[in-house]
């Protein structure tokens, strides 16, 4: 008998840069984590993270929006092997973060998770899609330790009953 094969991991190709000074920032090594969670085929990528100026700046320019945003994904080659920027607000981190009483760290973790499946091709533009993007999220998010993203919010929608299974 043939021993089975194991799917090799995907190969990474990732740069990160850090266009904002901490604090609060995550550490290549939790970025290089999140992304590889994320994973599905190879990749060459850059996770950027930036200030309100660029953030601002990136989206007005390429979604026509007057206003800094969270995460902005740029697919480059959308197919094996994948390129693509994520490109992260700190201050927009920051402040979502308080507002929706999760840590920084954790609501990290989701964006770059969300970034890298964006340019995998997850999309959510119709909800079935975004059903399909949100539960992948949130299957990738606990698996790293952090909470479900969309529970608070899931929670909500059923009146205290929980929607999704994980």
């Amino acid at each position: 008998m043939r021993p089975r094969s194991r799917k090799r991991a995907p190969r990474l190709e990732l740069t990160v840069q850090y266009a904002v000074a901490p604090p609060h920032l995550p550490l290549e090594a939790d970025i290089r984590k999140c992304v590889r969670a994320a994973l599905e085929h190879d990749a060459r990528m850059t996770v950027r993270i930036v200030a309100g100026v660029e953030g601002r700046a990136l989206n007005r320019r390429f979604r026509g929006h007057d206003h800094a945003t969270n995460v902005l994904a740029f697919a480059y080659r959308d197919a094996p092997p994948y390129e693509g920027d994520v490109v992260i607000c700190a201050p927009v981190v920051a402040r979502e973060a308080r507002a929706q009483g999760k840590s920084i760290a954790a609501h990290y973790a989701h964006l770059i998770v969300h970034g890298t499946l964006h340019l995998q091709g997850y999309d959510h533009q119709r909800p079935a899609d975004a059903s399909v993007m949100e539960r992948r999220e949130s299957q990738i998010v606990v698996k790293l330790g952090y909470p479900d993203p969309y529970a608070a919010r899931d929670r909500a929608r059923a009146g205290g009953r929980t929607l999704r299974a994980a």
